[in-house]
This record gives C-alpha cells, structure tokens and sequence, in this order.
C-alpha cells in the first residue's frame, strides 16, 4: 500500500484504568454518511467497509443543549471541510486548466 492509497485506520488504547481511546480516521473515496430515523434519538452515522462511526445523542437518550450544540459543531466543521475541499479541488484543477486553455490558443 502507498503513501496515497485509500485506507480506514482505527485504533484503541488502554492506559491502566482510565477509559479507553478509540481513534478513527477514514482516509477514503467508499466513505458513507447517513442519518438514521428513528422515534427515539437522531443517529449520524459515518461507515466504511471497515469500520462504522455512529455519533448519538447523550446517553442515548432524549436530546439536551449539549446534542443541539454538539450538532452544531458536527454542521459548521463540515462546512469548513467542505470549503477546503472546493479551494484545493479548484487549485488543484487550475494548472490543467491553464495548460488547456495555452494549447486552444
């Protein structure tokens, strides 16, 4: 596998008896993101082959300030996400864009 191949890495570490830290980092075009519907708590839900990402409300119970704000959070840094995508697919495309347009010419 290169440097630049697609991959899901996940990772869990145990330090004595503090709680475990689970890490999760999709580095993949076969990412899907979903939402599921149900009557008793709103589910995002991020999968790939290998792994599968569920982000709930608190506790899994019913929705507090923190669900609305954490929610929020979840919508702006995908905005930011998406913008950096757009600004590096645009700078991304304008050097073959300039070489097309040269050899029109």
């Amino acid at each position: 596998m290169s440097s630049r191949d697609p991959y899901t890495y996940v990772s869990m570490a145990m330090y004595g008896t503090d709680r475990p830290q689970l890490h999760v980092s999709f580095h993949t075009p076969d990412l899907r993101v979903s939402t599921l519907v149900q009557k008793v708590r709103p589910v995002l839900c991020l999968e790939t082959d290998e792994a599968d990402l569920m982000i709930s409300t608190t506790g899994g119970g019913p929705v507090t300030d923190q669900d609305v704000r954490l929610a929020r959070q979840i919508v702006d840094a995908a905005a930011h996400y998406l913008a950096d995508c757009e600004r590096r697919y645009a700078e991304q495309s304008a050097p073959d864009q300039a070489t097309t347009d040269q050899t029109a010419a």
